[in-house]
């Protein structure tokens, strides 16, 4: 089953990772204050990237580097280099959304 790692901007130019089986779902609820702790104090405002995983294992250590890992600055440069790849997973999943 594949598994989603996705990160948020919030209003407060926050960013926020996580993974999860449906990002549009999981988006919904961070929106709603149902999500993680984190999102009900920064409340999200987009989806700025995302990436495709086989399983939630791969997805979990993608998410503790990035977490663990990755500067600020690193974090933005990840989301500005895959900008193209994120809107075209993101429409393909609004696709299948509705």
């Amino acid at each position: 089953m594949k598994f989603y790692l996705y990160i948020l901007q919030t209003l407060d130019n926050t960013l926020y990772c996580g993974i999860a089986k449906d990002v549009l779902a999981r988006f919904e609820l961070h929106k709603n204050k149902k999500g993680a702790k984190y999102t009900k104090v920064h409340t999200p405002k987009e989806i700025v990237y995302v990436e495709e995983f086989i399983d939630k294992s791969s997805a979990l250590k993608e998410e503790y580097r990035i977490k663990k890992t990755l500067s600020r600055e690193q974090k933005l440069d990840l989301i500005n280099k895959n900008k193209e790849k994120t809107q075209k997973i993101l429409n393909s999943l609004k696709k299948n959304f509705s």
